[in-house]
């Protein structure tokens, strides 16, 4: 087994090099024994995306579940967030077999305790991998039991039960499914919507032939602006492979900034339920924690990651939290992510008005950002050891540690992280203007690769 295969949140790797029929197995049995250890339900739901290998390797997970006398619902062709919808309205432990946007050759498994709450390294997944390296022996007792239900229109029926958009106007809607998920679940969300639906690559086909589904790349949405632009539509959308995250364009073909999404979404939930508190990460703009507060709720930061998230906002009773990646969580969503949530609750909003989307979120977009930027580096804590020792010392900065480095300054704020898999430091800058946010990006960026030479420091 690959020691890189079970990660921080999921398990992903290499189809038939890394993730196998035997190891998909090997898993199930594993994750039978640990739901028993923890005494979860004995039922678990099982969904699968679009990739060819996924229905084998479901089948394969399926059987080691049920060898240990546990049984298994079926509910196939599923988004993840349908599968979590599944583990929260039956109330049992879930499993997704997807690899998310990675490309074709990869595989994977995101696994969820009953009520869709997260399964990751720091909740179980270690035990699980070590179960898998050790072994389990085969359970002396009858077989569990396989079913399937289709939950798709139950899923649809909730979704619509969240976000009201009985009485928005006619609006024209691109949707780029990248060949994933998307295109099986947006048709049967969006035929009771009153819109026009351009379809962009709603095919299923796990090998992506016309772009990668992994909309955080500019390069992948090209195709979406040029389509929003061409049919003078409304908006634009675009889902991951797993269509658990969305990505918006505006009427001008402009790519909308996932914290603006987020400011516009806490502002809707915070009218429902006022005083609320709303979850940001810490790579989100700063306008997120201003929009929240002027709104009247409560911003609560968080680490970058779905399963910090779900577990603060089981702590603080969240009713909405987000992440600049484009995943988007809600309360009454079992305290899940759901892309298509997400989508919902931006045409609801520009269904009830008569502006454009961009005028829509402009009150949302305060600040410059560079987006993610990745540096290869031979340790990284050392790296962010000698930012610190450059930038932590400045005056009025403030510096912290909650994810990685964090350096806030007056008018500016950058976050240094390390990848949990590849010699990777991530840096996310932001400023109150652009000139500003490209010195702070080229100053850390030159700091990090070593160009100390052309070192300008920010007074």
């Amino acid at each position: 087994m690959s020691a890189s295969i079970f990660k921080a949140y999921d398990i992903r790797g290499l189809v038939d090099k890394e993730l196998t029929p035997d190891f998909a197995f090997a898993t199930g049995v594993a994750v039978a024994r640990f739901l028993e250890l923890v005494r979860e339900p004995g039922t678990v739901v099982i969904g699968e995306d679009m990739r060819s290998s996924s229905p084998t390797l479901a089948t394969a997970f399926a059987a080691g579940i049920t060898s240990q006398g546990l049984d298994v619902i079926r509910i196939g062709l599923a988004s993840t967030d349908m599968l979590y919808f599944a583990s929260g309205k039956l109330n049992l432990p879930g499993a997704m077999f997807t690899a998310s946007h990675n490309p074709a050759a990869y595989n994977g498994i995101k696994l969820c305790f009953s009520g869709a709450r997260p399964i990751g390294k720091e909740s179980g997944l270690v035990t699980i991998e070590n179960f898998v390296k050790e072994g389990t022996p085969m359970a002396m007792r009858n077989v569990g039991v396989e079913k399937t239900q289709n939950m798709l229109e139950e899923y649809v029926d909730h979704l619509l039960s969240l976000v009201d958009v009985s009485a928005i106007r006619p609006l024209k809607i691109v949707i780029d499914a990248g060949n994933g998920m998307g295109g099986y679940t947006a048709p049967a969300v969006f035929k009771r919507l009153n819109a026009e639906v351009i379809e962009m690559y709603f095919e299923l086909d796990g090998t992506f032939p016309n772009h990668e589904a992994n909309p955080i790349e500019p390069s992948n949405l090209k195709d979406l602006q040029k389509a929003v632009k061409k049919h003078g539509a409304d908006i634009g959308l675009a889902f991951d492979g797993d269509a658990d995250r969305c990505f918006l364009v505006d009427e001008n073909g402009d790519l909308v900034n996932p914290s603006s999404l987020t400011s516009l979404i806490a502002t809707r939930e915070l009218k429902l339920h006022p005083g609320s508190n709303i979850i940001y990460n810490l790579i989100s703009s700063r306008a997120v924690k201003e929009v929240v507060e002027e709104n009247g709720g409560t911003a609560v930061r968080s680490r970058v990651g779905h399963s910090y998230i779900k577990k603060l906002m089981a702590e603080t009773n969240a009713v909405f939290g987000g992440e600049h990646s484009g995943h988007f969580y809600f309360r009454d969503f079992w305290k899940a992510d759901s892309g298509m949530l997400a989508a919902l609750h931006a045409i609801a909003a520009l269904g009830e008005t008569k502006t454009s989307l961009s005028k829509l979120l402009a009150p949302f977009n305060r600040y410059h950002s560079s987006g993610e930027i990745n540096s290869t580096v031979s340790d990284a804590k050392a790296a962010m050891a000698k930012i610190e020792g450059i930038y932590g010392k400045k005056d009025g900065v403030e510096v912290d540690h909650l994810d990685g480095l964090t350096i806030n300054g007056d008018t500016w704020w950058f976050n240094l992280r390390a990848s949990n898999t590849e010699p990777l430091l991530r840096l996310n800058v932001e400023a109150s203007t652009e000139a500003r946010m490209k010195k702070v990006r080229d100053d850390v960026l030159n700091t990090i690769r070593g160009d100390l030479d052309i070192l300008v420091l920010i007074p």
